[in-house]
């Protein structure tokens, strides 16, 4: 059984990530990204990358990483998912380089760790660990075809581009980018088109994207934990100020059940995002063409974790809008920034159905 609890140098971690977020991603801040054409805030992608060096988190020290694990990485997803932060980190610093770790690819590697280098993993945003990834055609070392709907497509500077008989790396100015309105703007998407693209091959089979997309899966669980605890703690405090009737808000007994069934909820999520993150930090260096232990633990604990973490951060955004009242309901408060993320993230990597199926596959349920 893994340690759940928080280390000291994970609660080090947070409060370094935290105070550069409140500094430079206040939600006013955060908010006023969504309406610009930047597809990402780049001052806030190297503070948090490189000066704070999270984007090597997992990657060995002789790449420039810092030799850690996924697990102090989900922390970082914690604190980024708390403040919605624009920034392609679960796209570079954990999908794409996870598909290069476990390919064993070390020059792309070791400039995604620097955070000079944003890659990014081109498969739909919805695209689940076990899902089919190869949308593109491979002849004489050129990639064709189209992928839709790519998280930070339009921030990548090198794709990973999943095909017949491996994985490729393409330049992204040999791709042809369209930005995608998205729900969560703080997150957005693009179509891709390869048109006879250069490409050069990073991993052969299957096995480093499969490894990717677990590993992603795992991340942002502990996303989701972050943003569904950051809407408890805005939610409470302010149902401790709001008053009606001469009495807070907090006081009536129906809110303060809706409030602890949601704290319930959220302890329970944070259980299994630490034991999908923990899983995934003990198989890290796998890969392989079978994609690692993809029938045992790791997989078993990153389908819980997405069939959970996912419901509890949208009924945590949803209770936050609620129980904020009309003001929830404004542009001029957060929550609607934390429910499109909410939303949107319970869309990404494999729906909460398909973990559920997924499970029951993996620990041999009957079919309904």
């Amino acid at each position: 059984m893994s340690d759940l609890l928080y280390s000291e140098i994970e609660n080090d971690l947070r409060a370094s990530v935290r105070e550069v977020l409140d500094d430079k991603a206040p939600w006013t801040s955060v908010l006023a990204g969504t309406e610009k054409d930047e597809p990402y805030d780049a001052a806030l992608w190297h503070a948090v990358a490189a000066q704070l060096g999270c984007a090597g988190l997992p990657v060995a020290e002789d790449l420039g990483g810092a030799s850690a694990t996924w697990r102090e990485t989900a922390v970082v997803m914690e604190e980024l998912g708390r403040s919605a932060a624009p920034v392609p980190f679960l796209s570079s610093a954990v999908t794409a380089t996870a598909a290069l770790m476990a390919a064993g690819e070390r020059d792309l590697l070791a400039r995604l760790a620097s955070g000079d280098e944003i890659a990014v993993l081109a498969v739909p945003f919805s695209t689940g660990p076990g899902d089919p990834a190869a949308t593109v055609r491979v002849s004489d070392g050129t990639v064709t075809g189209e992928v839709t709907s790519v998280a930070d497509g339009m921030a990548a500077g090198v794709f990973l581009v999943p095909a017949a008989g491996g994985l490729y790396a393409v330049d992204a100015a040999d791709a042809r980018r369209t930005a995608v309105t998205s729900l969560d703007m703080t997150r957005r998407l693009a179509d891709l088109a390869f048109s006879g693209a250069p490409a050069r091959l990073v991993a052969e089979g299957t096995g480093a994207v499969r490894a990717a997309l677990l590993t992603g899966a795992a991340m942002l669980a502990s996303e989701q934990l972050g943003l569904a605890e950051r809407c408890l703690d805005d939610t409470v405090a302010y149902v401790k100020t709001r008053y009606q009737f001469g009495r807070p808000v907090g006081s009536y007994q129906g809110l303060k059940h809706r409030l602890a069934d949601l704290w319930t909820s959220i302890t329970q999520a944070r259980a299994v995002a630490r034991h999908a993150a923990s899983c995934v930090a003990a198989q890290a260096g796998g890969g392989g063409d079978d994609g690692g232990d993809d029938g045992g633990e790791t997989a078993i604990s990153v389908a819980v974790a997405q069939a959970l973490c996912s419901a509890v951060a949208l009924k945590a955004a949803e209770e936050c809008v609620q129980m904020h009242g009309g003001i929830g309901f404004t542009w001029e408060h957060p929550a609607h920034l934390y429910l499109k993320r909410a939303k949107a993230d319970a869309i990404a990597l494999g729906t909460p159905d398909r973990h559920r199926a997924a499970l029951a596959a993996l620990v041999d349920l009957p079919p309904a």
